[in-house]
């Protein structure tokens, strides 16, 4: 699809950066053999970090089980990355499942939070700013992921973020910003529960225990 359908998909692009990338990516690598390659990586570096004994393990199976089951069973209206990611033939090999419906849960997710952020009038930009200063990153125009952009584009964006009450003189929250940032995120988990009530409650509650061991290995090596 063009970049401007892929900018507006993931929203909180810089203007302009998607269309240098798109369509010229797919003439390097075409999109079917890109997913394919992303799934392969992605397979081969959660198996390396779980290690044999807890990637062939029955719990992770389990996991996999439920986690598919709860990924493939939420509406998709209005959920465009995860209308996407739902056209995928789910792997069979359960370590690739459990990464590709945990990619599922979390576009499904993402796109919530977009929905979310557009109801509360916060733009991609915002939502960087937003998200450096719950992290506790000051400035945030030193964030990472805006501290490329123009100088003007970000003078800009702090000026109407402090004209609306939701950022201070200095850059910091202020107790309505704060309150904004809480809600749209309070919102963001209501709108992610869906996928989850296709699981019982016995189904839940395993599907946590059996993710338990997995997460805390992944958290004792710093994988996000």
């Amino acid at each position: 699809m063009p970049a401007q359908v892929v900018h507006a998909a993931f929203y909180n692009f810089a203007d302009g950066e998607a269309a240098r990338h798109i369509p010229s990516a797919w003439a390097t690598i075409p999109p079917e053999a890109s997913v394919a390659a992303r799934e392969r990586g992605s397979t081969a570096s959660l198996r390396r970090i779980l290690g044999d004994e807890l990637a062939d393990s029955p719990g992770l199976v389990r996991a996999a089980d439920l986690t598919t089951k709860a990924a493939t069973s939420a509406p998709t209206e209005g959920r465009v990355m995860y209308a996407g990611m739902r056209t995928l033939e789910v792997p069979s090999d359960p370590v690739a499942r459990l990464w590709h419906s945990a990619t599922m849960l979390r576009e499904h997710r993402g796109d919530g939070h977009i929905a979310a952020l557009v109801g509360a009038r916060i733009g991609g930009t915002e939502a960087h700013v937003l998200s450096a200063l719950e992290q506790g990153i000051h400035p945030p125009e030193s964030f990472g992921r805006i501290h490329h952009l123009p100088k003007e584009r970000l003078a800009a964006v702090m000026d109407g973020m402090r004209e609306r009450g939701l950022i201070d003189t200095d850059g910091h929250f202020t107790d309505a910003g704060r309150a904004a940032k809480q809600r749209i995120e309070t919102s963001t988990d209501e709108l992610a529960a869906p996928p989850y009530d296709a699981l019982s409650p016995a189904e839940l509650d395993e599907l946590i225990t059996e993710l338990e061991p997995i997460t805390a290995t992944l958290v004792a090596t710093g994988s996000q």
